[in-house]
């Protein structure tokens, strides 16, 4: 009777139920926190509300059961990604919040992850258990996907009161956040200490949010791991050469309709799920600039500090271009190389020489690394410590591990090789040695000290200054932690002048 007595404390002591904005919900234990895995921040984006902004969402009537994850948005089959299990449905605009809170009065540390993908694929399910056990709350959004997330279309902006189209999925993650702002002390969380996380397409979005007028107030931190958005604006993407003006945009979605032989958006609102995910590239579907929820070319804002001047880490991987790259020809190396850069081609290829298929391959994963993900971290970087008062601190993360999706050819990380030494993922084989165990205590105690404090320094953890342009404050991370210079200068400057061409 006593051993049960006390299994029933433990029980109750837990925060599994609570009133938001929308009415009583009800979550369930796990590992000895209360976990609410399928809260609806807003009306499913269904029929007439398909490509629309969000709509919050309505009050409910009773306890609202928040006990199963929610469907993930369509998307195409991607094996890295976790969440595979769940079924896929329109109605995908759930959150999930993960407290260590024993009462709604605790006012908590907020740690927000936004999934990675590509803008294609991905799911918010999924928990991070070492953060909550340090008192922090975790929190997973989710948002719409590829075509159904990003597509712009003439008509939808003539449907928009504001005229314009996309950025459906961006939407989605500024009413997450706005909803967790106006509803995660009830949690035990405190909505001015709200930090904003993603990789990769996370990443990206956590860059946009940053500079986003939208976002104004609503977290107080940012980390961004392998992702920025601070190419310059054109009609066209261009190979990760820019970001592409909505109104351009449009053709594509113009396109879709056609291929699918609808008349109009009232049609191919009708258009099952599927049929579109069969019919289109989904990585064609990317943010836009729009006025609105991106309102420029991301550098210029940052130049006139017209951004959300937060506390940030931000950083890249040694060889993160290797996942999105293939040997090829030389010749055909070169001619991709013309088509993108132009005039600047041929400094390129010196920058990145290749004279077999095996160095294009590594030329182009290098290519690839610092015009996609390394320049944009630095022009934020150099941008932000110049115009900002927000600490940013910068990393370059450098460690080859069997704990990784796919291994670099060249001895470095690949994309998404440094996500099991912050949050303990377990990828490949899992196996980690003892120094990376090591590693993967300091780098997870960074993050969760810089949620906290917005400052990942404590403790005996090795001291991470913050980033000054040309000054050893990076930290690199290869079998232990130092400070040094920007990694890769020479490219990172040729980027900087070609962008700057471009602009």
């Amino acid at each position: 009777m006593m051993m049960a007595f006390a299994l029933s404390m433990t029980a109750n002591a837990q925060l599994l139920r609570t009133t938001v904005a929308q009415g009583e919900i009800e979550g369930v234990e796990q590992s000895g926190f209360a976990l609410y895995k399928a809260i609806p921040y807003a009306e499913p984006p269904v029929g007439d509300l398909r490509w629309k902004a969000p709509v919050p969402k309505k009050p409910w009537k009773g306890v609202y059961k928040a006990e199963q994850w929610g469907a993930r948005p369509p998307q195409p089959t991607d094996p890295n990604q976790n969440g595979n299990e769940i079924p896929m449905s329109e109605d995908c605009l759930y959150l999930s919040v993960m407290t260590p809170a024993k009462s709604a009065t605790e006012k908590l540390p907020v740690f927000v992850m936004i999934h990675g993908g590509g803008f294609t694929t991905g799911s918010y399910s999924g928990t991070q258990e070492s953060f909550v056990r340090e008192g922090i709350i975790y929190v997973s959004i989710e948002y719409r996907l590829g075509v159904l997330g990003f597509m712009a279309h003439p008509e939808l902006a003539k449907e928009s009161e504001r005229g314009i189209s996309g950025n459906y999925g961006m939407m989605d993650q500024v009413l997450a956040l706005r909803w967790i702002h106006d509803n995660i002390s009830a949690f035990g969380g405190d909505p001015d200490k709200v930090t904003i996380a993603g990789e990769s397409a996370g990443g990206i979005s956590v860059s946009i949010l940053c500079a986003s007028p939208l976002c104004r107030g609503l977290f107080r931190a940012a980390i961004s791991e392998s992702g920025s958005s601070f190419w310059p604006v054109a009609d066209k993407r261009g190979g990760n050469t820019a970001m592409c003006r909505a109104k351009a945009a449009e053709q594509t979605g113009a396109d879709v309709q056609k291929r699918l032989g609808k008349k109009n958006i009232k049609q191919l609102r009708k258009v099952p799920f599927q049929t579109l995910l069969d019919s289109c590239r989904m990585e064609q579907f990317w943010p836009v600039v729009d006025g609105y929820v991106i309102t420029d070319d991301q550098y210029k804002l940052y130049e006139a500090g017209q951004y959300n001047d937060v506390d940030v880490i931000i950083g890249t991987n040694s060889d993160e271009g290797s996942m999105f790259s293939r040997p090829m020809p030389v010749e055909v190396y070169r001619q991709q190389a013309k088509q993108v850069y132009g005039d600047w081609a041929d400094r390129l290829m010196e920058i990145y020489p290749a004279t077999n298929e095996q160095e294009v391959y590594f030329a182009m994963s290098d290519i690839f690394r610092d015009g996609s993900f390394a320049w944009g971290t630095y022009a934020w970087a150099n941008l932000q410590s110049k115009t900002g008062k927000g600490r940013v601190y910068m990393y370059y993360f450098d460690q080859d591990s069997e704990n990784t999706i796919l291994r670099s050819f060249k001895g470095g990380a690949s994309h998404v090789a440094e996500m099991p030494f912050i949050y303990g993922y377990k990828f490949g084989s899992g196996k980690m040695t003892d120094t990376e165990h090591r590693m993967l205590d300091i780098m997870s105690q960074y993050w969760i000290n810089f949620t906290k404090t917005g400052d990942p320094n404590g403790g005996t953890l090795p001291y991470w200054t913050t980033y000054c342009q040309g000054a050893p404050t990076v930290m690199v991370i290869r079998n232990g932690f130092h400070l040094d210079k920007v990694q890769n200068q020479p490219q990172m400057d040729f980027f900087e002048e070609f962008f700057k061409s471009r602009r």
